[in-house]
């Protein structure tokens, strides 16, 4: 892999971009998995990627944030300086937070009314957050993340050192594969090393130490790709390799048990996911999957047609989708906790799901283009303008 190793290798890197919308169709595949898989009774979560090997829509998710955060930063820092990058930053971080935040007391809010009326399952909402509002201070604070509003602060955590990251890049790719390798590995070898979480003794389900890690690859692989048109470059035996190591992973991980078959396993998948400090196993597997992605031709053809640009209108638009899918997910817990997980109920809660969801990306993706296309206009007309 031939990365930059310098500041002036990084700032010879082409500075055209064209929208890949493989970027986007994965992160919105992505996101319609997520929306399946954070409601535990639903049947369409059996044929999401978690089924079918370590990784899940989450390391996809984490993975194509720093490939953004690349793209949408790094080059903002070379083109118009470090200051400029730096308050672009932490405008999203605070959008970022706001979303969360949001989502966190409509949880609370939603939660607590339902019971009044219906019993509640206890995984829905942890036992601290069913009473009074001393921990109101913790929310707004990232001292207690309840469980499945765990990801936004951890994107919030990496794209505030993306700062960093991006220096150390420019000094040397290396000592930043190197130095951020060593703190995933220091992560697995002793989970405790983590940030707190009133909520769970084990802290941050997403463990940052561990997590970071993949945040960096992704950051180095739009490094890569830049380096090649935007493609990561296809070579035989790299596709080989991560065909068969998904082959394998599927072989393991597949649900034998629940499709009532006979396992084809040689030996026991990893007792522990190990998710939480993302375990090599996991990180192998999204790395495979984002190479083939990356490294297609024929996806990059597929992302740029009809089919592939329904899901890349989620992922243009993914904070607002994940957001609104978050609550719909919560909703989908509540009505099959309390009135049952009938066939007819679920194709209900999930075609429901999927029109609201639409719904939504469709005005959302023409404003952004929009709002986009009023941009390069007055860009034009700007450039147009001689002083008289």
């Amino acid at each position: 892999m031939q990365l930059p190793t310098s500041s002036s290798d990084a700032q010879s890197l082409p500075r055209k971009h064209t929208r890949d919308h493989r970027v986007d169709a994965l992160r919105g595949a992505a996101l319609l998995m997520m929306l399946a898989d954070h409601v535990p009774d639903n049947l369409i979560n059996r044929i999401t990627i978690r089924n079918f090997g370590f990784a899940d829509a989450a390391e996809i998710f984490v993975m194509l944030a720093g490939y953004a955060s690349y793209l949408a930063y790094g080059r903002l820092i070379d083109r118009e300086g470090w200051s400029s990058g730096i308050r672009r930053i932490l405008s999203r971080c605070a959008k970022l937070y706001l979303y969360q935040t949001a989502m966190t007391l409509v949880f609370v809010w939603t939660v607590r009314h339902w019971r009044h009326y219906e019993p509640v399952p206890e995984y829905i909402l942890e036992p601290q957050l069913a009473h009074g509002y001393g921990w109101l201070w913790r929310i707004l604070t990232f001292d207690a993340l309840p469980s499945y509003l765990n990801i936004l602060p951890l994107y919030i955590v990496l794209l505030a050192l993306f700062p960093l990251i991006y220096a150390v890049l420019k000094k040397s790719v290396w000592l930043l594969l190197g130095g951020s390798a060593a703190i995933w590995a220091v992560a697995n070898i002793d989970p405790r090393i983590t940030i707190p979480n009133w909520l769970d003794p084990n802290g941050w389900y997403l463990n940052p130490f561990g997590w970071q890690f993949l945040y960096i690859l992704g950051v180095l692989g739009a490094v890569w790709a830049s380096r090649h048109h935007g493609d990561l470059p296809a070579r035989t035996w790299a596709k080989v390799l991560c065909g068969g190591y998904l082959i394998g992973a599927f072989v393991l991980c597949f649900p034998y048990e629940y499709w009532h078959l006979g396992g084809l396993r040689l030996f026991p998948a990893p007792p522990n996911n190990g998710k939480s400090t993302l375990a090599i196993w996991r990180l192998f597997d999204i790395m495979s999957i984002f190479y083939l992605v990356q490294s297609s031709s024929l996806l990059r053809r597929f992302s740029a047609d009809k089919l592939g640009q329904v899901l890349a209108l989620l992922g243009r638009n993914s904070l607002e989708v994940f957001s609104f899918g978050t609550v719909l997910d919560l909703l989908g817990r509540l009505i099959l906790g309390s009135f049952g997980t009938s066939l007819g109920l679920q194709i209900i809660i999930n075609v429901l799901g999927l029109i609201l969801t639409f719904a939504l990306a469709v005005p959302l993706d023409r404003s952004r283009q929009k709002a986009k296309a009023a941009r390069a206009k007055a860009t034009l007309q700007a450039a147009t303008v001689r002083p008289g």
